[in-house]
């Protein structure tokens, strides 16, 4: 497995690349099967959740596996999440990496990230190849509004992810990431050809994401695999919503509301051709037009100030 991280807010210009693919050029990719699993985790139990985890995964053959945001912790964990964190060498870590081996297939869950130098926290997407290479992706945009207190807990990702693996090149994000359609969009332009989105969203915003998820599928002419919890933790209700979209935005499978289920689907190279042919959106993506955004925003933030919540330093 091959990681790409790029360097995504204004004035980062720094990219390490291994393994460059252009955009617009396809990776020599097989089918791949993948399960996404609707689960209810239980907060503050790592354990539990692992055996739940290991359990699904023995159950449901698979070459990639994609739980919920902050699966290992629950979401709700809240003043528990700095002694539920771990490193990316941590033992819960290690052990899921041990079931990537033993299942040889690449598994992507959430969990409360401590960073290795400077411990602060992170919510992260997790993904961890069959051989046990390991990556995480920090969520760009933690939810911090109405019943969310992300940013209490978490400072926000400044990088976007990508995973140049053997089932081909996909690009993390987390629940409230795919409100922001140019997450997606940079994840695409870099090549992506699948979005693995893990989240934790309750039911009152599901007809929002079940707009969404098409949506960043079609104009990004990528696969979209949506992951999301279910089950009640403290006053948030998951009703679910898992599902498995295609690159024309046609449904591939989705999960049953307010039970725990697994939704399986084949990812399939040529349908992402096809796709590009018939609507070629990342081959008509214009710079200039980004470049445009990207000043507007630099002369509203001179103007106002940001205007954002500051993170936990």
């Amino acid at each position: 497995m091959v990681t790409e991280v790029v360097l995504f807010f204004p004035g980062c210009v720094c990219v390490e690349e291994l393994g460059h693919v252009h955009p617009g050029e396809r990776l020599i990719m097989k089918n791949f099967r993948a399960a996404l699993i609707q689960a209810d985790s239980e907060v503050g139990n790592k354990d539990h959740n692992l055996r739940k985890m290991t359990k699904l995964v023995r159950e449901s053959p698979a070459d990639l596996y994609i739980f919920g945001e902050l699966f290992l912790s629950g979401y709700m964990a809240k003043d528990l999440l700095p002694k539920l964190a771990e490193k990316l060498t941590g033992p819960v870590v290690k052990q899921v990496r041990n079931l990537a081996q033993e299942a040889n297939a690449d598994i992507i869950f959430g969990m409360p990230e401590r960073d290795e130098e400077s411990g602060v926290l992170y919510n992260s997407s997790v993904y961890i190849s069959r051989e046990g290479e390991t990556v995480s992706y920090r969520k760009l945009y933690p939810a911090n509004f109405g019943p969310f207190e992300e940013l209490q807990y978490f400072r926000p990702g400044d990088e976007l992810t990508l995973v140049n693996s053997d089932l081909g090149r996909l690009g993390l994000l987390i629940c409230y990431d795919i409100f922001f359609p140019e997450v997606a969009k940079a994840l695409a332009l870099r090549g992506a050809e699948v979005l693995a989105c893990i989240s934790a969203a309750p039911a009152t915003s599901k007809p929002l994401f079940d707009m969404m998820i098409p949506a960043r599928a079609v104009e990004n002419t990528c696969y979209l695999l949506y992951a999301n919890l279910v089950g009640t933790e403290l006053n948030m209700v998951f009703q679910g919503g898992t599902q498995a979209v295609g690159p024309r935005g046609e449904l591939l499978g989705k999960a049953t509301d307010f039970e725990e289920d697994v939704v399986n689907c084949t990812v399939n190279p040529r349908d992402v051709d096809v796709a590009k042919r018939f609507r070629p959106t990342i081959r008509d993506t214009r710079t200039e037009v980004l470049e445009l955004l990207l000043d507007s925003l630099r002369e509203d933030e001179a103007e106002e100030g940001t205007g954002r919540t500051s993170a936990p330093s």
